[in-house]
C-alpha cells in the first residue's frame, strides 16, 4: 500500500512528512493555485526537497491537446527531475500523448478516471499510475466500488505494470473502500488524515491506560524505572 499527500502546502507537506508513512504526493492545478504562489517551479522544487527522490511526486499538466501536453511535460522533466510523474488526464487526447510520453521514457500518472475503460486504455499506453475519483464518481451516481474492481481485476490479468490510485475522498471510510476495492495507493489530504487520528475514542483509551499504570508506577514513566 502507498499513501500520497494530495496538497501543495509546504507547511502541511512538511508535517505530514514528519508524522505519516508518506510515499509520494499528488497536485493538479487546483490545488497548485490554492497557494497563490506565482513560482510554480520553485514550489514544485520545494517540495521535492521536503519529499526527496524516494518519494514519488506527480505533477499535472493544464494543457488539454497533445502537443500541449507534451511541451508541458518536458517542462515539467526539465525544471524538477526526470523521476517526476507527468499526471494527464485520461482524454482522447491526453491518452494520445500518454502513449507518446511512456514511449519515450516518461514517467505518467494517468487522472480524471471515472470508468474502467479510461484505466485499461491508460494502463495499455504505458501509464504507471490510475488516479480513479471515487466521490466524484459517486457523485455522478456511478458505482465506484464496482470501477475500482473491474479495473484492479483487469489490470492483475493483464500483467501491466500499473499501479490503481484511490482519489478525491470525502472522508477515511472512502479510503478504506478503495484498498479492499483492490487499490494499490491513495492519494489524501493531510487535512483528512489528522481527522482520522482525531477520534475521541483514542484519547480515551490512553487516558485509561494511563490510569491503570499510575495505581503502580505512580508518575514514574517507563524510561525512569
Amino acid at each position: 500500500m502507498e499513501l500520497l499527500l494530495d496538497t501543495a502546502n509546504i507547511r502541511l507537506i512538511r508535517e505530514a512528512v514528519s508524522t505519516y508513512p508518506i510515499c509520494g504526493l499528488t497536485t493538479n492545478p487546483s490545488i497548485v493555485s490554492k497557494e497563490k504562489r506565482k513560482d510554480f517551479f520553485p514550489l514544485m522544487r520545494e517540495i521535492r526537497e521536503i519529499l526527496g527522490r524516494n518519494r514519488t511526486l506527480h505533477v499535472q499538466v493544464t494543457r488539454t491537446d497533445c502537443e500541449g501536453i507534451l511541451k508541458e511535460a518536458e517542462a515539467i522533466r526539465k525544471n524538477i527531475d526526470e523521476d517526476v510523474y507527468i499526471k494527464t488526464p485520461v482524454s482522447r487526447e491526453g491518452l494520445k500523448a500518454i502513449g507518446i510520453m511512456a514511449k519515450n521514457g516518461f514517467n505518467v500518472t494517468a487522472t480524471a478516471i471515472y470508468t474502467t475503460i479510461q484505466g485499461e486504455l491508460a494502463a495499455m499506453a504505458g501509464a504507471k499510475y490510475l488516479a480513479l475519483y471515487y466521490n466524484r464518481m459517486l457523485n455522478l451516481d456511478i458505482d465506484a466500488d464496482s470501477v475500482f474492481r473491474s479495473t484492479a481485476q483487469a489490470i492483475a490479468m493483464s500483467g501491466l505494470d500499473c499501479k490503481i490510485v484511490g482519489a478525491s475522498f470525502k472522508n477515511i471510510m472512502q479510503v478504506t473502500n478503495v484498498f479492499a476495492d483492490g487499490a494499490e495507493a491513495v492519494t489524501v489530504p493531510p487535512e483528512l488524515l489528522d481527522q482520522a487520528m482525531a477520534n475521541p475514542s483514542i484519547a480515551i483509551a490512553v487516558d485509561n491506560f494511563n490510569k491503570d499504570w499510575k495505581t503502580v508506577y505512580g508518575d514514574k514513566d517507563i524510561a525512569q524505572l
